[in-house]
């Protein structure tokens, strides 16, 4: 029996990062072994994109599984929107978490395919997740966090790639890239909370929730993708009115509002919350330090 995967990638404009994604995908798929017994599809959630992204697609890409947003779906809203069509209109086994500006190894899928079929349908899988810029240093590798402390931060960031390391290990949370959920997943808990947190921590608070389910997750070194991290939200590039922005914007993963909705859901004790405002301090501290330094032609050094 075939298994079937529905790769979801979720855009709104930037057509230039669409079309080497799904070129690049296109071929690695064409490629892949297992091909008897694990069958690849993509999902292009366009979320109301203004720049040909939905013709471009139809005029190059006629076996995509094409689907229209308004522009208010946002990424938690375009991977519901995408895993309702594949699980209850198309039947697919697997929903596998993409975003076009992600660069897979060339053995991604036929690991993954390997996985799929030595694995069971209780484990969602991870991905080691890299720096485009810097091959060689991990970005993600899921995450922890502590309901008692309130610690919370992504396993592995900064680090050497170890490429002799071969062995799943079991994080608390997964990122959004390069996440495989089994179909029973959504049966049992839903999908993801698209209202609480629209763009940033939707991946982190489902995934969480799958964990204490029950479901394993396990984050599988041999499934290597590359993060365009530059490509990440918005930022305050040194000016205060930005920096008040990221606070609150959709659009930033330094949004107060969702991180404490978080810890609202989950922490188990009220020093949970040091960990939060400790997070916030250094942030808003750090724009302050280097806004002073700055007068005196001290930089940050930037990686």
């Amino acid at each position: 029996m075939t298994s079937s995967v529905a790769i979801l990638i979720p855009v709104h404009n930037k057509l230039h990062l669409t079309k080497e994604c799904l070129q690049g995908l296109q071929n690695l798929i064409n490629e892949v072994n297992f091909k008897d017994s694990v069958n690849y599809s993509i999902v292009l959630i366009d979320d109301g994109s203004e720049d040909g992204t939905e013709q471009w697609v139809k005029n190059n890409f006629h076996d995509i599984h094409l689907l229209k947003g308004d522009g208010n779906l946002w990424w938690s809203g375009g991977v519901n929107a995408g895993a309702k069509y594949a699980f209850e209109e198309k039947n697919f086994n697997y929903v596998l978490l993409w975003n076009n500006d992600i660069t897979p190894d060339k053995g991604y899928f036929s690991n993954l395919s390997r996985i799929i079929l030595e694995g069971d349908e209780e484990t969602i899988a991870g991905s080691k997740i890299c720096d485009l810029e810097d091959h060689n240093k991990i970005w993600s590798m899921g995450g922890v966090f502590n309901p008692v402390n309130g610690e919370n931060y992504m396993i592995g960031i900064d680090k050497e790639v170890d490429n002799h390391n071969f062995q799943y290990f079991e994080p608390d949370w997964l990122t959004g890239m390069g996440t495989l959920i089994p179909r029973n997943v959504p049966e049992k808990i839903g999908y993801l909370n698209e209202n609480d947190f629209p763009q940033y921590f939707g991946d982190t608070d489902y995934t969480y929730r799958a964990k204490l389910a029950g479901f394993k997750l396990k984050v599988f070194p041999q499934l290597v993708i590359f993060n365009n991290t530059a490509n990440t939200g918005i930022v305050h590039g040194g000016n205060f009115f930005q920096l008040i922005r990221t606070l609150y914007s959709t659009r930033s993963k330094y949004n107060f509002k969702k991180e404490w909705k978080f810890y609202r859901m989950y922490a188990e004790s009220r020093k949970a919350y040091k960990q939060l405002f400790i997070k916030y301090f250094r942030y808003i501290g750090g724009y302050f330090k280097w806004s002073f330094l700055n007068l005196f032609g001290l930089k940050k050094s930037v990686r």
